[in-house]
């Protein structure tokens, strides 16, 4: 996190620490959010788009728009 700090000094950055299931957590975080970004795994083996279970929870409960990045 540190590395990122130092490149955009600018940009406000708030640390929570909640004990509960991610997907409940961000659905939850959406509700203020404008927009919510969220990851996937490139799977090269298999055809079409494949997405974790977080990610699936949040494509469909998120009160704001979800873009989902792929990395690797």
């Amino acid at each position: 996190m540190q590395p990122w700090r130092e490149t955009y000094p600018k940009v406000p950055v708030t640390h929570t620490v909640e004990l509960s299931h991610a997907s409940g957590v961000v659905v939850s975080a959406a509700a203020r959010a404008a927009l919510v970004v969220v990851g996937r795994k490139v799977h090269h083996r298999t055809l079409g788009m494949r997405i974790g279970p977080v990610t699936h929870a949040v494509l469909h409960h998120a009160a704001a728009p979800v873009a989902v990045v792929p990395h690797d």
